[in-house]
C-alpha cells in the first residue's frame, strides 16, 4: 500500500510538466487585418487588441468602466397599478392586450459599452514585401504578445502584456542591429478627444464619452455629445511613457517619434472618471489624471524585466492551477491557428486545439474578471465599437451567468468576485424598482439588461421606443438566477464568511422579492409568476405569436433553485427560522414541471411547445444546467423530457446557445452528443464575410466565440463545459469522467475543482479511469463515483454501493401529460460508488479494483 500511494504521488507531480507538451499559443504567418484576427491583452481593467502590424501596428484599447451616460434608474411610477391589469390581461388570455399594457411599465434601455482609444506605432519604411519569416502570438501561459520579422537582415522583436500588479500595459520593441528602432507613436479615439504631448516623453490623450448612444438604426441621432464643456459625458484619458535605449525622442506636437533606439519601452496608463455606480462622472467622478500619472511613475521605476517578471508570476499564479492533457498532433500544431482552425473542420483529430481553446477560456477570464474590477460583459473587455452590438451590456437571461460557469470548476474562484460585487450595486437599485415598479418591500429585483450604472428597471427603449419587445423586458428573475452564483461559490469554496456576510443576505433579498411577485394561480392553486416570458422566445397558439403568459418553466425552475438553495444556507448558518419556513412551505406548492404531447420539457404554462422550434434559447432546461434540479439519477423522467427538447432545438446556434448544449449534454451523459457540439464549436467564421446577427455559431480566427457577432460568453461557456465533461459534482457526489467521448481515449487533468472544496486530478487511457487524486481542502464526507469499480487509497471507506440517487428533497408529482407520447431513451451507465471521511489538507487516491 505505502509503495502504491509513493507512485500515485510521483506520477501527479509530474502532470504539470508533462500537460503543457502542447504549446499553449496563438499564433500566424501575417498580421491582423480585421479586429477578429487581433489578439488580446487584459489585466480586467485595461484591454487591448494586438493586431501586429509591419508598418503600422495598432493596439485598439478598452477600459472596463467607459460606458456612455450616467445613473438613470428608468423606473416607472405608474407600475404598481398598471401590473393588476397585465395580470388580468392574461388570466383571461388576451395576451396582447397584456404585451401592450407592459409596456407601460417599461424604461430606457442599458447605457452602452465604449472604446477608449487607439495606440499607433509607425515603422517608417518597413513595407509588407520587405518582411521574412513574420511570427506573431499569443502565450496565453505568459500573458504575453510577441510580434517577430526579420527586414534588411535586422530581426526585430516586439513584446506587450498588461500588468495585473502594476496596471500598465507595457510594449518593447528592440532590433538585433544597433540603432535599427526607429518609429513614431500616436494617440486617437473614435470618441471626442484632444492629444499633446507634454513632454520630451509623454503623450496625453483626454476625451470624453456621449451622453447617449442609439440603440436602433432608425433614430435620428446615433450618438449625443453635451456640448456644455462641463456636461454630462465620462472623461477619460490615455497617457504615455517612452523610454529608450540609444537614439532620441524628437517630441512633436500630437505624437512621439523615435529615432536609431537599440530599444524603446512604452509604459502606457488610462483611467476615467467613473467613481461608481451612483455618482455622476462628470459632475462629482474621479480625474483620471491623478490615476494615470501615478501608475506611471510607479511603473517607471522598475525595468521591463521586473515588470514582466511580475506580470508572469501574478498569471501564472492562476494559470497553471489547471493542466489538460488530450493527446498531441504534432502536425497540427506546426499549423498557424487560423489554418489549424480552417482545417479542423476536414480533420478533427487536433484535440491539442480542444485544449487550447479550453485553456482560452480560462486565460480571457483571467484576463477580464479580477477582484476590484467589474464585471465581464457581453465582449468580456474587449470592444471596438461606439455602437456595439447589443450595447456591449450585461445582458442577464444568459450571457453574464455563462461568463462565470468556469470561474468555480476551472479553479478560478477569485475572478468569480466581480460579479458578487456587482450584485451588492444591484440590489440597491433593485430595491427601488422593486417598490417603485411593483410596490414590492422589502427585497430586490434585476431584469434582462444592465449597465455600468446597475440599472434594474425593465429595459424597452429611450423614450418609451415603441418597438420595445416584452419578450425582452418582461423578466424580473435575473436576480434570482444571479444569486444561484453566491450558493455554488459557497458550496466550491466551504467559506462560511462569504456566505455569512454576502451571500446569505443578497439571496435572502432576491427570495423576499419572489416570494411576493409569486401570486396563485386560480385554475391550478399552484404558486405561479404573472406576467412572465421564456427569454426572448414567444408563444405559437393557434398559429398566432405571443409574447406574454404566466409561468414559464424557466421562472419556475429559478425560484425553485433559489428557494433550495437558501434553505440549506439557513441551516448553514443556523439563522432566520421564521424565513426559513415561509420557503419550505412555499416550495412545494410551485408550478411543477409538466412533460408534454412530444415527450418534451414543456416551456410554457400550457402545452404550447412546437417541436420545429429552432430558438437559440431553451431557458426551460435552467433546472438540468446550471441548475440541480434534474438529474439522471433522481429524476430520470424529467431528464429523457429535457434530452427530447435538446433533440427537437438540434445543435446548430449561436455560439453561447451551442456552448450552453455542451452542458446540457454532458449532464445528460451523452458524451458523444457534448462532443459533436463541441466539434461544431470549432466551425471557421471569416470575419471578413458579412453575416447576420445569429447565424449560427463558430469561431473567428483568434478563437473569440462568433455568435455571430463576437460574443465572449461562448468561449466561457464551452470551457465550463469541457469541464463538466470530465467532472461532474451536482448531485451531493463527485462523478468522474461522467462525460468522456471517445475523441479523448486517453489524457490528464490535474488541478480542477468539485464542489465540496475538492481539488481533482485525473489520469485515464482507452476510455477508462487509471487514477485519480482528491485533495481535501476541508474536512468532510466524500461521495466519489466512477464507471467502473474503484477504491479510495489513504482513507477508510465507509461504504460502498452500485447506485445512490440523491433525493433533493421537493415534491415527485405526476409531470406526465395525458397526451404525452413516449420519452426517449436515457444512455444510462451503472455506477460505482466510494463514501469515505475526508481530511483538511489530505490528499486521497482513486484507483479502479483489480481486473478492471
Amino acid at each position: 500500500m505505502k509503495n502504491l500511494l509513493l507512485i500515485c504521488c510521483s506520477f501527479f507531480l509530474l502532470i504539470p510538466v508533462c500537460a503543457q507538451r502542447s504549446p499553449l499559443k496563438l499564433w500566424y504567418r501575417q498580421p491582423a487585418v480585421v479586429w477578429e484576427e487581433a489578439l488580446p491583452l487584459g489585466n480586467a481593467k485595461t484591454g487591448a487588441m494586438v493586431f501586429g502590424g509591419i508598418g503600422k501596428e495598432h493596439f485598439q484599447l478598452n477600459d472596463n468602466t467607459l460606458w456612455s451616460g450616467a445613473p438613470e434608474d428608468g423606473n416607472v411610477a405608474a407600475g404598481p397599478s398598471v401590473l393588476p391589469l397585465v395580470r388580468q390581461a392574461i388570466i383571461e388570455e388576451k395576451y396582447d392586450s397584456a404585451a401592450a399594457l407592459w409596456k407601460k411599465m417599461q424604461g430606457p434601455y442599458s447605457a452602452r459599452y465604449l472604446p477608449l482609444g487607439d495606440l499607433w506605432l509607425e515603422f517608417d519604411g518597413e513595407a509588407d514585401d520587405q518582411i521574412k519569416d513574420y511570427r506573431r502570438e499569443l502565450d496565453i501561459a505568459t500573458a504575453i504578445s510577441k510580434v517577430s520579422y526579420l527586414r534588411n537582415d535586422v530581426r526585430f522583436h516586439r513584446e506587450s502584456f498588461i500588468s495585473h500588479p502594476d496596471k500598465v500595459m507595457v510594449v518593447r520593441i528592440s532590433g538585433d542591429r544597433k540603432g535599427s528602432v526607429s518609429f513614431t507613436a500616436s494617440l486617437s479615439s473614435k470618441l471626442r478627444f484632444t492629444c499633446t504631448t507634454t513632454s520630451q516623453n509623454h503623450l496625453v490623450l483626454n476625451g470624453r464619452t456621449p451622453v447617449y448612444v442609439a440603440n436602433r438604426d432608425y433614430e435620428p441621432r446615433m450618438v449625443v455629445y453635451d456640448e456644455n464643456e462641463n456636461g454630462e459625458g465620462m472623461r477619460f484619458q490615455i497617457r504615455v511613457f517612452i523610454a529608450t535605449e540609444g537614439g532620441k525622442i524628437v517630441r512633436k506636437e500630437d505624437r512621439l517619434e523615435v529615432v536609431g533606439a537599440d530599444a524603446a519601452t512604452i509604459y502606457l496608463t488610462e483611467a476615467t472618471s467613473f467613481r461608481d455606480f451612483a455618482t455622476a462622472p462628470a459632475h462629482t467622478g474621479i480625474n483620471p489624471a491623478v490615476e494615470t500619472e501615478a501608475i506611471l511613475a510607479r511603473s517607471i521605476k522598475r525595468s521591463y524585466q521586473q515588470l514582466r517578471e511580475r506580470h508572469i508570476k501574478d498569471h501564472s499564479s492562476l494559470f497553471y492551477r489547471v493542466t489538460l492533457d488530450l493527446g498531441s498532433n504534432p502536425e497540427k500544431e506546426r499549423m498557424p491557428t487560423d489554418l489549424r482552425l480552417q482545417s479542423f473542420e476536414k480533420d478533427p483529430n487536433d484535440n491539442g486545439l480542444q485544449v487550447l481553446y479550453y485553456q482560452y477560456g480560462r486565460y480571457l477570464m483571467i484576463a477580464s474578471s479580477r477582484p476590484g474590477s467589474r464585471p465581464t460583459n457581453l465582449q468580456g473587455i474587449w470592444n471596438d465599437h461606439v455602437r456595439p452590438p447589443w450595447g456591449s451590456n450585461y445582458t442577464m437571461n444568459i450571457n453574464t451567468e455563462m461568463n462565470y460557469w468556469p470561474a468555480e470548476n476551472t479553479n478560478l474562484s477569485e475572478c468569480h468576485q466581480p460579479l458578487f460585487d456587482f450584485m451588492k450595486e444591484l440590489a440597491v437599485n433593485g430595491a427601488k424598482t422593486a417598490k417603485i415598479n411593483y410596490n414590492i418591500s422589502p427585497g430586490w429585483v434585476a431584469h434582462h439588461n444592465s449597465d455600468l450604472w446597475a440599472k434594474t428597471s425593465p429595459p424597452g427603449g429611450y423614450d418609451q421606443d415603441p418597438r420595445g419587445m416584452p419578450r425582452w423586458s418582461c423578466w424580473p428573475m435575473a436576480g434570482g438566477w444571479l444569486s444561484t452564483h453566491l450558493w455554488e461559490h459557497y458550496l466550491f469554496t466551504g467559506d462560511r464568511k462569504f456566505l455569512e456576510e454576502t451571500g446569505y443576505p443578497l439571496m435572502k433579498g432576491a427570495a423576499e422579492f419572489l416570494l411576493q411577485w409569486l401570486i396563485d394561480d386560480p385554475v391550478t392553486g399552484y404558486l405561479i409568476t404573472n406576467p412572465s416570458t421564456s427569454p426572448e422566445n414567444t408563444i405559437k397558439i393557434k398559429g398566432k405569436e405571443y409574447q406574454l403568459t404566466m409561468a414559464s418553466t424557466m421562472d419556475i425552475s429559478i425560484i425553485r433553485e433559489l428557494f433550495s438553495s437558501l434553505i440549506r444556507a439557513s441551516k448553514v448558518l443556523n439563522r432566520d427560522q421564521t424565513f426559513r419556513r415561509k420557503l419550505e412551505a412555499a416550495l412545494p406548492r410551485l408550478y411543477p414541471y409538466q412533460i408534454g404531447q412530444y415527450g418534451q420539457l414543456q416551456e410554457w404554462f400550457r402545452d404550447w411547445d412546437e417541436p420545429s422550434d429552432k430558438h437559440r434559447h431553451l431557458s426551460h432546461l435552467f433546472g438540468l444546467y446550471p441548475g440541480s434540479q434534474i438529474t439522471m439519477n433522481d429524476s430520470p423522467e424529467l431528464a429523457a423530457a429535457a434530452k427530447q427538447s435538446l433533440i427537437h432545438r438540434g445543435d446548430v446556434s449561436t455560439g453561447w446557445s451551442m456552448a450552453w448544449k455542451i452542458n446540457w449534454w454532458a449532464r445528460l451523459r451523452d458524451a458523444e452528443h457534448a462532443y459533436k457540439i463541441l466539434k461544431d464549436a470549432f466551425t471557421y467564421i471569416n470575419p471578413a464575410d458579412t453575416l447576420e446577427h445569429m447565424s449560427g455559431g463558430g469561431t473567428y480566427p483568434n478563437l473569440f466565440d462568433a455568435h455571430p457577432p463576437f460574443q465572449i460568453d461562448g468561449n466561457f461557456g464551452a470551457t465550463a463545459g469541457i469541464t463538466e465533461m470530465l467532472l461532474q459534482s451536482h448531485d451531493g457526489a463527485i462523478t468522474l469522467l461522467p462525460a468522456l467521448p471517445s475523441q479523448w481515449k486517453s489524457g490528464r487533468v490535474k488541478g480542477i475543482k468539485a464542489r465540496g472544496n475538492y481539488t481533482i486530478s485525473m489520469e485515464w487511457e482507452n476510455s477508462a479511469l487509471k487514477t485519480a487524486e482528491i485533495q481535501a481542502q476541508l474536512d468532510g464526507i466524500c461521495r466519489v463515483r466512477s464507471f467502473i469499480p474503484i477504491q479510495i487509497i489513504g482513507a477508510e471507506t465507509l461504504s460502498t454501493s452500485e447506485t445512490n440517487p440523491l433525493q433533493l428533497g421537493f415534491g415527485k408529482p405526476d409531470y406526465r401529460n395525458a397526451a404525452t407520447s413516449g420519452l426517449p431513451t436515457l444512455e444510462k451507465k451503472k455506477e460505482y460508488e466510494v463514501v469515505f471521511k475526508a481530511e483538511q489538507g489530505k490528499r486521497y487516491f482513486v484507483k479502479p479494483l483489480s481486473g478492471y
